[in-house]
């Protein structure tokens, strides 16, 4: 059954998303955030590598689906996201994963029907897609929706 982890990156705080894909069904395997809201941005980026690079490989996915850098609301924010982008690469990349980028609309639309849905419409329907019994906290969530998009949208072949 092939492996997928969707990933929401983030400099803060960086979503991971697993499922399984077969026959069409997705199933949830894991979730989590990585990450801390402290220390400086080093830190923070080694923290992010070490610890998705351990989700890579204790899961061993088939692909990794993220979602695609937007134009941030300034230049620092973008410069910052682009180097959690980076390492996420990194770790996929060191791990011979290959990585295939999603726009966020496209992301919420085949999850929500919505490509310009609210975070909570996106829970709620990764929530009920996946039959989880309990609501995934808003980075988790938006990395399974990648995940499930990847599954959704043809990326994934099983």
């Amino acid at each position: 059954m092939p492996i997928y982890v969707g990933i929401d990156p983030g400099s803060r705080i960086t979503g991971f998303g697993v499922v399984a894909f077969e026959t069409g069904q997705i199933r949830h395997v894991d979730h989590g955030c990585i990450g801390s809201k402290s220390g400086d941005l080093g830190m923070r980026l080694t923290e992010i590598h070490r610890d998705l690079s351990q989700v890579i490989a204790r899961h061993k996915p088939d692909a990794v689906a993220m979602e695609k850098a937007f134009m941030a609301q300034n230049a620092h924010s973008a410069l910052v996201l682009g180097q959690a982008r980076g390492v996420i690469l990194g770790a996929c990349i060191s791990q011979n994963v290959q990585v295939h980028d999603y726009p966020s609309t496209n992301i919420k639309r085949i999850v929500t029907g919505d490509g310009h849905a609210s975070k909570h419409k996106v829970q709620f329907m990764v929530r009920a897609i996946l039959e989880l019994t309990e609501t995934p906290q808003e980075d988790s969530a938006d990395a399974l929706a990648a995940a499930i998009c990847h599954c959704r949208s043809g990326g994934a072949n099983p």
